[in-house]
């Protein structure tokens, strides 16, 4: 299956978590911005996507009010644009934007900061909304970073026991790592060690997915339009080693590149990797389309030409076609097959539209034990006024200078570079760094496609 983020209630949102709710941007023709609807529709007739990414950030849906109820208002923008998801018969995950942080403290870790107990609350009272959509889709947390990993761990918890008490039992939930979430560090940072022990109430791990992000310039910022990379040896391969040993899954819900000749080739190379081991990969979400305008550097927003949505080329080629060419999954590891298929906890995400390949091969793992099934048919560019933000090196997220230019320009709604840790030094962003990761993405947010194996 294969979907896409459609981005905009999280614009705004900076790698503080700090997120003005004034320029959040509601994909919906309906409030006035983009056509996001109609793009979710075209995604799931027209190439076949099942799962979309709905980014918002924490503040917005309290209206501001750390600990407060949903906002009845701003929830109810908020879940118009779920309702136009879930209406299109796909799966929706809802993305809360914040980077483990409301407002510059780290959640159940920074004094005066969010506790625990407030982060399990607003995801009990979403879960309450949705217990009964099963194909909503629970992505705890965008991209922590300069978390301390155990407590992070424990936070994690905190919200699945929290879901899972009001009668979500079903759901996917999305446990993010440290790094900015970022593969190229789960199992060097410890994240995946950690992340792997958070259980339901019930001690099982059934439906907790591990959250992966990925981009391919240079320093895995995603401001980037050239690709230096196609992340398989150095990220996925060992991610997908891990995931085996331990019969886990993971989740790309986030991942972008330029439209340039060399993001055409690793882009393609990335993706057409993912599919092909599938038995740990349930798939990718592109970053991104909703509120960012089509001349955004990593924009997969259709155009619309003679009344019809058309994708670019890089959605075209290296998101929707390495998912309807998958053809059947290839096991990179000797320790595939056994470990996967003793996991009683595989998640699979279909498609009954008959139009992406069905991985059916004596190679892969038959995950067929106490499968969970999740069914379905089939899956910003900013548009508000140009913004001045400072910035960072991209190198080096340390120094900061002062950039002016469209907020279309950001890859993170969030207005910082994301998942991302400076892949030449390997080195963790450091809280010094967090004005330095705004600017070029100030006004964008985080999204993606998911490319699920269908077993």
């Amino acid at each position: 299956s294969q979907g896409i983020n459609i981005a905009g209630f999280e614009f705004g949102c900076l790698i503080d978590g700090t997120c003005p709710i004034s320029s959040a941007s509601p994909p919906l023709s309906t409030l006035g911005g983009s056509d996001g609807a109609g793009q979710m529709q075209h995604f799931v007739k027209d190439d076949q996507m099942n799962i979309f990414r709905l980014p918002v950030s924490w503040q917005y849906l309290v209206n501001n009010k750390l600990g407060g109820t949903l906002d009845s208002t701003n929830f109810g923008k908020y879940d118009q644009l779920m309702q136009a998801c879930l209406a299109t018969g796909a799966y929706c995950a809802i993305d809360l934007h914040n980077f483990a942080r409301f407002n510059g403290k780290i959640i159940g870790q920074d004094s005066g900061g969010p506790t625990d107990a407030q982060f399990a609350d607003i995801w009990s009272q979403l879960a309450t909304k949705y217990k009964s959509s099963t194909k909503v889709i629970f992505g705890l947390m965008n991209e922590p970073h300069d978390v301390d990993i155990t407590a992070w761990a424990n936070s994690c918890q905190a919200a699945v026991t929290a879901i899972r008490n009001v009668g979500a039992s079903s759901q996917m939930i999305l446990l993010p790592g440290n790094n900015f979430a970022s593969a190229g560090f789960f199992v060097s940072s410890g994240s995946g060690a950690a992340l792997i022990k958070v259980t339901n109430p019930d001690g099982s791990t059934t439906g907790l997915i591990l959250d992966l992000h990925k981009y391919l310039d240079v320093d895995n910022s995603g401001n980037h339009a050239e690709c230096t990379t196609d992340n398989i040896a150095d990220a996925f391969a060992i991610v997908a080693q891990f995931l085996r040993e331990n019969g886990r899954q993971g989740l790309v819900s986030e991942t972008g590149a330029g439209s340039t000749s060399s993001c055409m080739t690793d882009f393609c190379a990335q993706n057409i990797f993912l599919n092909q081991n599938s038995d740990v990969f349930l798939g990718y979400i592109a970053w991104a389309a909703g509120s960012f305008a089509t001349s955004y550097t990593l924009s997969l927003t259709p155009s619309k030409q003679n009344g019809k949505f058309v994708d670019n080329a890089l959605a075209s080629q290296c998101v929707v076609s390495p998912w309807l060419n998958a053809g059947t999954a290839i096991v990179t590891s000797a320790v595939a097959a056994s470990s996967t298929a003793s996991n009683a906890n595989t998640v699979v995400i279909s498609s009954t539209s008959g139009s992406a390949p069905a991985r059916s091969s004596s190679s892969v793992a038959e995950v067929k034990t106490s499968i969970t099934t999740l069914t379905s048919n089939n899956g910003g560019i900013k548009t508000s006024s140009p913004t001045t933000g400072s910035v960072g090196s991209a190198a080096t997220r340390s120094s900061a200078a002062t950039i002016s230019g469209s907020p279309t320009e950001a890859r993170n709604s969030s207005g910082t570079t994301g998942s991302q840790t400076t892949a030449s030094t390997q080195t963790q962003v450091t809280s010094a760094a967090v004005a330095g990761r705004i600017g070029p993405r100030l006004m964008a947010g985080a999204g993606g496609l998911l490319i699920a194996a269908l077993l």
